[in-house]
C-alpha cells in the first residue's frame, strides 16, 4: 500500500492563491464570503467574533460590521503563520487576535462570543453534531453562528471543481483528488439536515440558483440564532 501524498504545505499555498486570484473558481469562493456577510440578519450584535478554521484569513476583509475584537483561529501552524504575516498591522492594535485552536474542542469559556464564523469548515470535521454543540457552547444566548458550506458532492459543485481548482492543483503537482477525498468527509446533504434539526432559528441562502437544492448550487450559507 502506498503512503499518502506529502504535499500539504503546497496545497495550503495553492488554496490561498486560488481564493484570491482573478479566476472563475477564485471569484466564486470570494462570493461565498461576501454572501455570508451580506445575508447577516438585521440586529445581529458582534462585539466579539470568533472565527474557527480561519485558514490564512480569507474571510476577515469581508466583515463590514463593527466589532470590539476578532479572534481568528485555526489548527494549522502553517496557515496561522501566513495569516500573521498578512495581518501584522491589525495585530498591533489588539482588535485582532490570532490563536491556534482545535475547532472541535475550543478552550474558551461558555458564552464567550457574540458571533462565531465558520467558512468552509464543517465539511472537514468528524462528528459534526458534536462540533455544532461546541460552537453553540461558546456563543452567547441570542448570538449568531454563521456558516458557509460547499455543495459537495452536488452536481454543480463537482463540475465546477473540475473546471478550475483541480486543473490548477494538478499543474502544481498536488494530488488534488486524494486530498479532497480526505478533507471533505461530510456531504452537504447530511450537514443541512443536521443544522435544520438541531437549531430552531436558521436563516438560509443558496448560491447561485437560490433554490434550496444542493445539486444546482455551489454554496450553502446560513446564520443560526443560538
Amino acid at each position: 500500500m502506498r503512503d499518502a501524498p506529502s504535499d500539504e504545505l503546497s496545497y495550503i499555498q495553492n488554496y490561498d492563491t486560488n481564493n484570491t486570484r482573478q479566476t472563475l473558481a477564485g471569484s466564486f469562493l470570494q462570493r461565498s464570503h461576501q454572501l455570508l456577510e451580506k445575508s447577516l440578519p438585521l440586529g445581529a450584535v458582534s462585539g466579539r467574533i470568533l472565527e474557527v478554521g480561519a485558514g490564512t484569513g480569507h474571510h476577515l476583509p469581508y466583515v463590514k460590521e463593527n466589532f470590539n475584537q476578532y479572534v481568528m483561529t485555526d489548527g494549522s501552524d502553517d496557515m496561522l503563520k501566513i495569516a500573521s504575516q498578512k495581518y501584522a498591522k491589525q495585530l498591533l492594535d489588539k482588535s485582532l487576535v490570532i490563536e491556534k485552536q482545535d475547532a472541535t474542542s475550543l478552550s474558551y469559556p461558555d458564552h464567550s462570543f457574540d458571533r462565531l464564523i465558520a467558512t468552509h469548515v464543517l465539511e472537514h470535521l468528524p462528528n459534526p453534531v458534536e462540533v455544532l454543540k461546541e460552537w453553540n457552547r461558546v456563543v452567547r444566548p441570542d448570538g449568531v453562528i454563521s456558516i458557509v458550506l460547499p455543495c459537495d458532492p452536488g452536481m454543480l459543485w463537482r463540475l465546477g471543481r473540475c473546471l478550475g481548482p483541480r486543473r490548477n492543483a494538478k499543474r502544481a503537482g498536488i494530488a488534488y483528488d486524494y486530498l479532497q477525498a480526505v478533507e471533505h468527509i461530510n456531504s452537504i446533504f447530511n450537514l443541512v439536515v443536521l443544522v435544520r434539526h438541531h437549531f430552531e432559528s436558521v436563516s438560509e441562502m443558496w448560491y447561485p440558483a437560490r433554490i434550496p437544492a444542493a445539486d444546482i448550487n455551489l454554496f450553502y450559507v446560513c446564520h443560526i440564532r443560538t
